[in-house]
């Protein structure tokens, strides 16, 4: 994949020279390329509606005296957000998960000026207590996206978030960190997003019990994933799946139905005791 991303701008060349084994790849390439294009300008536009962090809403209880219908309470969502976004990039992930049964879904924005994930993780700690204390709930289920999950990672690792963490759902996630982009290092927070940072190798450390279940998804066309299987959670102590996404670019993870019914399955998972470290695989192409 990373000889595919280098040779990209050869492809018209490669492919008169080798067309019957370029022209698929060829294809799919530049559909993904124009969909990330796409999802970029409509993002681009909806960006500022979720600058300001959205308003808290305390569900409302039902009437004692109402006739209630046993349910099974689904635990709150939070969605958290890549390097240098908001929460707009979940408008539609939200509405399908929203319309698929989960009647408590909350967005966390973080600082642009963020320049450490420790700091950013502490942040969400706080966020998720109060988001229990509020709900009546006490776990919650986290989809983070890129750098996002990152954060949700170091807390539920490195910050005891595991006791109130049921699932987290990461979404093109450099656990392993990312070599792309050499010219950002400039920024501490990409710093931190290196392979071999601090914050990389905390992650490596042991994490005995942890409770926490990981379901990664990452993308063969994930532009900003270098090594690709950098979004992937490696992990000895922890119970992981990563699941392949095939067609798709970074952006897209967060937008693609596909990958939307992928992240609902993942978090309608019951949760099963695991006596030890479980990790799986799956695959899901899109193109």
């Amino acid at each position: 994949m990373k000889v595919t991303r280098a040779a990209l701008p050869f492809l018209p060349l490669c492919q008169r020279l080798f067309p019957s084994r370029l022209a698929g790849l060829s294809m799919v390439l530049l559909k993904a390329t124009a969909l990330e294009i796409a999802i970029l300008a409509g993002h681009l536009l909806l960006y500022p509606s979720g600058v300001a962090q959205e308003r808290r809403a305390t569900p409302t209880l039902p009437s004692p005296e109402a006739t209630r219908l046993p349910t099974e309470a689904k635990p709150p969502v939070v969605l958290l957000h890549g390097f240098i976004d908001n929460r707009s990039v979940f408008v539609l992930l939200r509405r399908s998960l929203a319309q698929h049964g989960r009647q408590h879904i909350e967005s966390l924005n973080y600082s642009p000026l963020t320049c450490d994930i420790r700091t950013a993780a502490e942040l969400l700690g706080r966020h998720i207590v109060e988001i229990c204390e509020r709900t009546g709930q006490d776990r919650v289920d986290i989809v983070g996206h890129s750098l996002g999950g990152l954060i949700a990672r170091y807390y539920v690792q490195c910050l005891g978030g595991d006791a109130h963490v049921r699932t987290l759902v990461t979404l093109g996630t450099p656990h392993s960190g990312t070599r792309v982009a050499p010219l950002m290092n400039a920024h501490p927070i990409v710093r931190q997003m290196r392979p071999g940072s601090e914050v990389i190798e905390e992650l490596r450390r042991p994490a005995p019990g942890c409770r926490t279940r990981f379901v990664s998804f990452w993308s063969d066309l994930d532009q900003l994933m270098d090594p690709l299987e950098t979004a992937c959670v490696n992990h000895p102590d922890l119970l992981a799946q990563n699941v392949r996404v095939s067609g798709v670019g970074h952006l897209a993870l967060t937008v693609h139905p596909a990958v939307a019914t992928g992240i609902r399955q993942a978090l309608d998972t019951p949760e099963q005791p695991v006596p030890a470290a479980v990790h799986t695989s799956g695959g899901l192409t899109v193109a």
